[in-house]
């Protein structure tokens, strides 16, 4: 889950030149845009039926009869099944993350702008909030609406709104002080022009370093969700999905069948991170 404070968006010391920087921005960019490739292509890129069951190739080792990745317990082709797992993998993340970013973004904007009882009130709700794990809140949409693809999404999504929110809050705060502002204010400009067209442009930057962040936690918690059983369901292909029906593969040694959809989901979680703090980055570096 995301962390409950804005220690997230400190940027780690910077290693080598501003050249491998680039190169790792360049590298993890191609990792998401191939992860959405696979995503948007499947149907059209997938060289077998996801679906597919072949009792003749369970567990067959990566290169066997043209699968690529080898098969799983059940003898479906695993890159097939990645290629169409990025769908829900991805699009769920997605989900949470801009119903997340949507929810915070008008709390925190809503409290810093209006102070006082509007400001009391929207902080003890996002403190509240903050008590509730992103799984755990997930598990309570689940609960109260059954397993699939879209409640977990709208659980982990109330679940990290309260950091967004408090972010938000927080810049804002910053930039209402600042004297563009007063001038705007003291011109007689209405609150909600200056909020939206000089204050938020100013801020949205910042916090939408969070969002990208989030993306990435995001992806892990529902792809944990789905291993537990608690989110897609088998057998439709999911990375999370595929993870749990590689435990009896690793039992008898086909390691391939889980290490795929592990090291994919590896790939993009980091690639992920590395583009949230290159934003983030580049932004704290424009403000100086």
């Amino acid at each position: 889950m995301i962390p409950a404070d804005t220690r997230l968006l400190r940027v780690p010391r910077r290693v080598g030149d501003r050249s491998t920087r680039r190169v790792g921005f360049v590298l993890a960019c191609g990792v998401v845009a191939l992860a959405v490739v696979m995503a948007i292509g499947a149907p059209l890129l997938a060289p077998f039926d996801p679906l597919a069951v072949n009792l003749r190739l369970i567990n067959a080792a990566p290169g066997t009869d043209g699968h690529l990745l080898g098969t799983d317990a059940s003898g479906r082709d695993i890159l097939s099944r990645l290629m169409h797992g990025a769908q829900t993998s991805l699009l769920g993340p997605l989900i949470a993350v801009l119903v997340a970013s949507g929810l915070g973004i008008a709390l925190g904007a809503l409290a810093a702008w209006q102070g006082g009882w509007t400001d009391q009130v929207i902080s003890r709700v996002i403190e509240f909030l903050f008590s509730f794990p992103g799984l755990l809140a997930a598990v309570f949409t689940v609960a109260l609406f059954g397993p699939g693809f879209l409640a977990p999404a709208i659980g982990i999504a109330i679940a990290y709104a309260p950091a967004i929110a408090r972010l938000t809050r927080t810049v804002i705060l910053q930039e209402r002080d600042k004297l563009y502002v007063k001038a705007e204010l003291a011109l007689g400009f209405r609150g909600i022009r200056v909020l939206t067209r000089s204050v938020m442009p100013n801020a949205l930057p910042i916090v939408l370093s969070l969002s990208v962040l989030s993306f990435g936690y995001a992806l892990i918690d529902l792809a944990a969700l789905s291993y537990l059983g608690l989110g897609v369901q088998a057998p439709q292909p999911d990375w999370g999905v595929m993870l749990n029906e590689s435990t009896s593969s690793m039992l008898q040694g086909a390691w391939w069948v889980m290490a795929a959809p592990a090291i994919v989901i590896i790939l993009v979680v980091v690639s992920v991170n590395i583009i949230g703090e290159a934003l983030l980055a580049r932004r704290q570096e424009v403000l100086r």
